[in-house]
């Protein structure tokens, strides 16, 4: 998946406002794009605001590499809060099952059917 310009360019705001410890909002996106000299639609800076509107863009930062982090959102902080090595052994688990659930060949068709 490809990001369009408007997409990238929202994406670089939000990180620069989250860097200088800014809440993040649609005229402050705008203002930032707009002084990039990118022209996007004004309602992509809507979009990306209420988007992270209370999120936390630390934490999605420093998740990237985690394959099934939506799906462990709950999970892992109650396995977190018990102690021990259950939350990487629980991600390790649900990523082999991912990975099982999402080959072409378990569907019944490959790359040259």
């Amino acid at each position: 998946m490809s990001l369009s310009t408007a997409e990238a360019a929202c994406v670089y705001a939000a990180l620069i406002l989250h860097d200088e410890g800014l809440e993040i909002t649609a005229d402050k996106l705008s203002t930032l794009i707009a002084a990039a000299g990118v022209e996007v639609e004004p309602i992509w800076p809507t979009i990306f605001a209420k988007a992270l509107a209370g999120k936390d863009i630390g934490a999605f930062l420093f998740n990237v590499g985690a394959g099934a982090a939506p799906a462990a959102g709950g999970a892992a902080p109650a396995a977190a809060a018990a102690g021990g090595a259950a939350p990487a052994e629980a991600a390790k688990e649900e990523a082999k099952e991912e990975a099982k659930e999402e080959s072409d060949e378990d569907m019944g068709f490959g790359l040259f059917d």
